[in-house]
C-alpha cells in the first residue's frame, strides 16, 4: 500500500493525540500525557504553532506521525529540525511508513536550508536505534540531555540571584 504524507491541521488533533498516547504507552509512560485534544487543536490552528506534525496515511487512514519543531545552530548559523516524536501503529510497522516519514522530514529540513535533523531515542529502544542506524544516523555519545520540569523549573525561576 502506498504511503501518503501530509501536514496535520487542527481537525487532526484527535488523531495526533491518539498517537501521542500510544507512543507514551510504548515508552512505558502511559499516564504521562497531559496534553489534551483541545490544546493540540488550538496549537495546530494558531498563527505560529509551537510544532508541526506530519501524518502518514494508507488507504485514507492515519497510521503514523512525526511531530517536530524548528531549532537553531549557533555554530552553523542555520535552522534545524528537532524530531520530538515518530510513531507508527504496530500493525503498520516494517511496511515503509516510518521510513517515508523520516525521508519527508529530511527533505523538509533540506528545503528549509536546515543544518541538521536531530532527535532523542531511549537507550533501551533497540528497534528504534536499529531503524535510525539504517539511515546513517549516529548517537551523540558525548552529549547528555538535561531537563528541568515542574518543581525544579519553578524553584530556579523563583530563585533570587
Amino acid at each position: 500500500m502506498p504511503v501518503t504524507i501530509r501536514f496535520a491541521t487542527a481537525p487532526d488533533a484527535p488523531t495526533v493525540h491518539r498517537f501521542i498516547a500510544a507512543l507514551a504507552a510504548y515508552e512505558r509512560e502511559p499516564d504521562a500525557v497531559e496534553v489534551t485534544v483541545g490544546t493540540l487543536a488550538s496549537q495546530l490552528g494558531s498563527p505560529r504553532p509551537p510544532f508541526e506534525c506530519l501524518l502518514a496515511e494508507q488507504d485514507g487512514a492515519a497510521v503514523g506521525f512525526a511531530l517536530f519543531f524548528q531549532t537553531y545552530s549557533t555554530w552553523r548559523g542555520r535552522v534545524g529540525v528537532h524530531l520530538e516524536d515518530l510513531f507508527v501503529l504496530p500493525e503498520h510497522r516494517r511496511r515503509g511508513v516510518g521510513s517515508a516519514l523520516l525521508r519527508r522530514l529530511a527533505r523538509l529540513t533540506r528545503e528549509r536550508h536546515g543544518a541538521r535533523l536531530e532527535w532523542a531515542v531511549l537507550d533501551w529502544n533497540a528497534p528504534a536505534i536499529a531503524f535510525y542506524r539504517r539511515f546513517g544516523a549516529e548517537p551523540l555519545g558525548e552529549w547528555t540531555t538535561w531537563r528541568l520540569t515542574d518543581a525544579g523549573l519553578r524553584a530556579l525561576a523563583d530563585r533570587d540571584a
